[in-house]
């Protein structure tokens, strides 16, 4: 087998050059080299299908490593030999570990020594660097990691050995082709041998050069540019505060009390385990509010009142029902119940200690958040002060500098405005001449526009003359004398025609008549409410006698649930519990103790800061703003990606 492993991998070399990924499919490209490798063994045709499916399914890994390969090394080398180069960086990559260092190195040393020589020395000099950072955009960092580059590291030593062996095999042939013997080559005579050339002093880079600046009678800036930059730097400096706020003080979402969700879900358990008790209960529809039984806290429709006098007529025949089954000998599930009561409390008691258990603990665990977010903030503040008085000492040198500049500008400037003194009077020759052209253009247009305006008024005048005629004329009044006789006809020759007088006898009668019909409507529709007036009144007597009985129930039952409900509401303190808050105690009195420590250097920073704003001018300290600005937006940056360490900073994109 280690013999055959060379010719092995030719097959494969010659299968990778047939198959074509944008024309074929891997699938129907394997079963037909298998059947073409059917003389082969089982064995050594499955090694050789597996080169190949893994070349073509490893490709982009592949490609990164071999298109660097050719683009910086192999330039010289032929584009034959691309898949020679892919199988072998994928047995060192992928089937090192199977085969072993015995066939690997019968496989190289089977094919070009000299290449294969080039290409493993760029493999593992890159390997630890460029090539795992483009693996690692393919694939998760941590399984490229542990699956590739750490049995590569692994293997290094004796790959480094196989590495010897192929170079001492490739100086030995180069001294076996040196043999032939030389030929003496004529060379010409020369006295003196030329000096080498000088390397050519670099040119200065070439500075642009500075505009003129535009002279202030030109141009003024108007005053709402300066407002609302004044109004951007309190903007900008709230901001600074409010961030300081945000991550020095506590937030809101954990206080020393319950936080209104855990209220609200025990809450919710109280009332589960109520209604789970009572599945069997006469009283199933609740107590009244009151025991006044005219005091009503609600106010029933109809429909409500019905409807509840029906459930009071059901829960009564319901109980009869249960009465003749208990005189027929059936048994209360009394004792049952009592037991599920107890077992029911005793399972609430334990998830009120659970609730309360993980409470303190995420108390705690905030506590501790905060303390090293306190330490975090200290050191960016160290951090940050040192980059403000570097940043101040660049700024002073830049001044010095930029005054220099200026200075040499104005002595330029200078000498330049002699040279064009005697321009002057010839521009003031040339602009008396283009005043002349403009004022006799001038005085042509005026008088053409002149003529054109005579026109327009005297068209505008006789449409004027018109309409006032036209206004005369619709004023005068017409009259028009009709008489009507209300018992004539229209005269239509229509089958239902009728006189005015005839269709307001007519409409009158109809009007009678309808009047007739809505007051027997009327008086149909109060007997109906009556009638209905009268079976609310029995249902609401039916109701209140129910609701007196449900009274003297709750009565009995009140000292019972108010106990029931005292011993819910305080949580059993145990060993536990008790250790939790003292740990929490002691965390939140360290966390007071940083804060104090933190808001004292925070005085003393603000006055130095001041100081050196008033050295260093206006200027410096805009641009100390905006640097602090972004040291502080940089440090929360980084105090989020200690969570979320696979996240791209905005500043890096």
């Amino acid at each position: 087998m280690a013999s055959s492993y060379g010719s092995l991998v030719k097959e494969a070399i010659v299968l990778l050059d047939k198959f074509n990924a944008g024309r074929q499919c891997l699938d129907d490209f394997i079963e037909d080299a298998s059947k073409d490798l059917q003389n082969l063994d089982d064995h050594h045709k499955k090694f050789i299908l597996d080169v190949v499916s893994g070349c073509t399914e490893h490709k982009s890994l592949l490609d990164v490593v071999i298109n660097v390969f050719y683009g910086h090394i192999g330039k010289n080398l032929s584009r034959a030999d691309r898949s020679r180069f892919v199988i072998i960086c994928y047995i060192t990559t992928f089937v090192l570990d199977d085969i072993g260092l015995q066939h690997f190195s019968n496989i190289v040393k089977s094919l070009d020594i000299k290449k294969m020589h080039t290409f493993l020395n760029f493999f593992f000099t890159n390997l630890t660097t460029w090539i795992q950072e483009e693996w690692n955009t393919i694939y998760d960092a941590a399984y490229v990691e542990k699956h590739w580059i750490a049995p590569l590291i692994r293997w290094r030593p004796e790959i480094d050995i196989l590495m010897d062996q192929l170079a001492v095999k490739i100086t030995r042939g180069t001294q076996v082709k040196k043999a032939p013997i030389k030929t003496t080559e004529p060379q010409e005579f020369s006295l003196t041998k030329p000096k080498p050339q000088l390397l050519p002093m670099p040119e200065p880079t070439p500075q642009q050069e500075k505009s003129k600046p535009v002279p202030k009678s030109t141009y003024t800036a108007p005053k709402e540019m300066q407002i609302i930059e004044e109004i951007k730097q309190k903007n900008h400096q709230k901001t600074e505060e409010l961030l300081y706020v945000a991550n020095m003080k506590q937030f809101r979402c954990v206080n020393p009390q319950k936080s209104e969700h855990t209220k609200r879900v025990m809450s919710q358990i109280r009332e589960d385990m109520d209604s789970k008790l009572k599945f069997n209960s006469f009283h199933s529809s609740g107590c009244p509010s009151s025991n006044k039984t005219n005091n009503w806290s609600i106010k029933l429709n109809s429909a409500a009142i019905l409807r509840q006098g029906a459930l009071y007529n059901r829960q009564v025949e319901k109980e009869l029902k249960r009465m003749e089954r208990l005189i027929e000998g059936a048994r209360e599930p009394s004792s049952f119940l009592q037991w599920q009561k107890e077992m029911r409390e005793k399972d609430f008691q334990e998830e009120l200690a659970k609730i309360e258990r993980r409470r303190l603990e995420g108390r705690i665990s905030y506590e501790e958040a905060a303390m090293a977010r306190t330490h975090i903030m200290e050191r960016n503040q160290k951090t940050a002060q040192m980059k403000k008085e570097e940043t101040a000492q660049l700024m002073r040198s830049y001044a010095e500098k930029r005054l220099q500049e200026e200075k040499e500008m104005r002595d330029l400037v200078q000498q330049v405005a002699e040279g064009h003194k005697n321009s002057k009077s010839a521009k003031e020759k040339l602009h008396k001449f283009k005043q002349s052209i403009v004022k006799e253009v001038s005085e042509q247009s005026r008088e053409l526009l002149r003529q054109a305006l005579e026109e327009a008024q005297a068209e505008l005048s006789r449409k004027f003359e018109i309409i006032c005629e036209i206004r005369a004329i619709e004023s005068l009044p017409h009259t028009t004398v009709k008489n009507f006789d209300d018992t004539e006809t229209a005269g239509h020759e229509l089958l239902g025609e009728m006189s005015l007088a005839e269709l307001k006898e007519r409409l009158t009668l109809l009007k009678e008549a309808q009047q007739i019909e809505q007051q027997e409507k009327r008086e149909h529709i109060l007997e109906v409410k009556q009638n209905k007036k009268q079976l609310l009144l029995e249902q609401m007597d039916t109701i209140n006698v129910h609701r007196r009985a449900l009274a003297q129930a709750a009565a009995v039952s009140k000292g019972e649930r108010k106990a029931r409900l005292d011993v819910r509401q305080t949580v059993t303190q145990d060993e536990t519990l008790l250790a939790l808050q003292k740990k929490l105690e002691e965390k939140q009195q360290e966390r007071q103790r940083l804060k104090q420590i933190e808001s004292n250097k925070a005085k003393t920073s603000e006055q130095a800061t001041a100081h050196t704003v008033k050295n260093t001018g206006t200027h410096n300290k805009k641009s100390l703003k905006s640097k602090t600005w972004e040291e502080l937006e940089l440090s929360l940056e980084h105090h989020i990606q200690k969570d979320a360490p696979y996240a791209v900073s905005q500043w890096d994109t």
